[in-house]
């Protein structure tokens, strides 16, 4: 460990990391942009550099992205990956209210603890959390995946109903394409380009992005711009002081995030979601979630970014990358003749642990560039709204396309974003339907490879039995009542302070 320290110190290795931290912050600021694909695009160039400097650059790139995409999901609302999906929720209305810097200083430091946290997870519990992350089988991420679709009523608005209904339509668009179970061609009405399913990012980026423009053009003869801002001096060290004031909320979305980080295929935007939903349930005040409420912002951005170091754990101890961006870390290794898993961990611990210090220092960088680079960002918002509506949508067309290089994608984001456009007229939520999107891809396979395990052992025995399905279990029956009776107080309160006005 020490002596991956010392690599992880040198200037050159510094130098790199602190390059691919600039790269990763464009990246991930650009809506599409995702850090899988900034990281496939960038392991061609650092072959030329020594193996630790070039997978420091790699992780620089992929922690620096994670905290970017933050960006235009809180300044334009248009998340610029799936993890960033539950940050707009809070972000874009602090945004709304005047409190962009604050927004963008909460992001940049809260992903700063988590990539932290993650990181001392990767240098110090590497064996032990992955003794337990082995226990997760198909059941276990299927309800894990369950007990991720509570926090629609966290989204719903004004109603469960419509939430329940906007995640069901979420889910429904994400089983087109090939059944998981039987191969067969499902909602693709004969059109090839959809036997390959609906894209993630394009299908995100019209749920998010496509309103918002649709927004911004009916807006465009009431206000010139987005929101007024105003920079404010001291707003960092105010804002750290903020995010530091709930210690227990911070500790609370880092272990979420880091443990859900070492699931292979559950990755950063459940980690959020969780960590979204547990910071809401615990909260003693809950009103102003989903208002521009700033532990909305930490409690996503601290585990998403928690988990991508996280997901390295995995990479290096069994092989099995934790995430995309992982995977293609992997792919960089075994290009060079390294072979990922114990093998590497016992013969070469010092590049092992030289990138897990890499990782942390990356958080570092990132909060000094992001807190550095945030009073400038924000004056995104001040650009007029009559050029910043058609920017959003070039950038939003560019994101779909670049995915898979397939203009049906940008067809699919188009028609996606006008139904949800007028789908927010009647009033559902886009967050429920973006989140039956996300979840589906999840819960849909380990649904079936359990239901084949069952075939043979019982349905009971699979679902319904061992520590991790109980707890899971009652984690989701938990929220689920504590939810419905948190509406029924709210609708008492309501009922009664209408009677007293009466």
């Amino acid at each position: 460990m020490i002596e991956g320290l010392l690599q992880a110190l040198s200037l050159s290795t510094l130098m790199w990391l602190t390059l691919g931290v600039m790269i990763g912050m464009i990246v991930g600021t650009l809506p599409g942009l995702t850090a899988t694909m900034g990281t496939a695009l960038l392991v061609p160039f650092t072959f030329a550099l020594p193996t630790g400097e070039g997978i420091a650059m790699l992780g620089g790139l992929y922690v620096c992205a994670m905290f970017s995409d933050a960006i235009p999901a809180c300044l334009v609302n248009t998340p610029g990956t799936p993890a960033a999906m539950a940050t707009a929720f809070d972000g874009h209305p602090m945004v709304i209210q005047g409190r962009g810097q604050e927004a963008i200083v909460a992001s940049c430091f809260s992903s700063a603890l988590g990539t932290l946290f993650g990181a001392g997870c990767y240098l110090l519990l590497a064996w032990p959390l992955i003794a337990i992350a082995l226990k997760f089988g198909p059941p276990e991420f299927c309800w894990l995946g369950v007990f991720a679709l509570t926090i629609i009523g966290s989204l719903a608005g004004d109603s469960i109903l419509k939430g329940l209904a906007g995640a069901a339509i979420g889910l429904l668009i994400s089983c087109v394409g090939i059944s998981h179970g039987n191969e067969l061609s499902r909602f693709t009405f004969d059109i090839p380009p959809l036997q390959g399913g609906v894209s993630l990012v394009a299908g995100l980026i019209g749920i998010f992005a496509i309103p918002q423009v649709f927004s911004m053009i009916t807006q465009l003869r009431k206000k010139e711009f987005i929101a007024e801002y105003k920079p404010k001096s001291g707003e960092t060290l105010k804002t750290i002081k903020k995010v530091m004031e709930h210690p227990w909320h911070v500790l609370r979305s880092s272990a979420i995030g880091s443990f859900i980080g070492i699931l292979p295929g559950a990755g950063s935007p459940i980690a959020a979601l969780v960590s979204y939903n547990e910071g809401i349930r615990w909260a003693k005040d809950k009103s102003q979630f989903g208002k521009g409420d700033l532990r909305g912002v930490t409690a996503s951005e601290i585990a998403n970014n928690a988990a991508a170091p996280a997901a390295m754990i995995p990479l290096v101890t069994l092989g099995v990358p934790g995430s995309s961006p992982a995977a293609v870390i992997a792919g960089a290794l075994m290009l060079r003749g390294l072979n990922p898993g114990p093998e590497l961990f016992q013969n070469d611990g010092a590049l092992v642990y030289s990138f897990g210090w890499s990782l942390l220092f990356a958080g570092i960088v990132t909060f000094i560039l992001g807190s550095l680079f945030a009073p400038l960002l924000v004056y995104i918002i001040r650009i007029p709204l009559r050029l910043l509506a058609p920017l959003i949508m070039l950038l939003a067309t560019i994101g779909a396309y670049a995915i898979r290089n397939n203009i049906f994608d940008v067809y699919i984001m188009l028609g996606l974003g006008v139904f949800v456009f007028f789908a927010k007229r009647l009033g559902f939520h886009p967050g429920p339907i973006g989140l039956g999107l996300i979840l589906g891809p999840i819960i849909e396979p380990s649904l079936i490879q359990a239901l084949y395990i069952s075939d043979a052992v019982g349905v009971g025995k699979v679902f319904f039995s061992g520590i991790i399905n109980i707890s899971l279990i009652t984690l989701t029956v938990v929220s689920v009542s504590l939810v419905a009776w948190s509406r029924w107080k709210d609708k008492i309160q309501q009922n009664d302070s209408t009677s007293a006005k009466s």
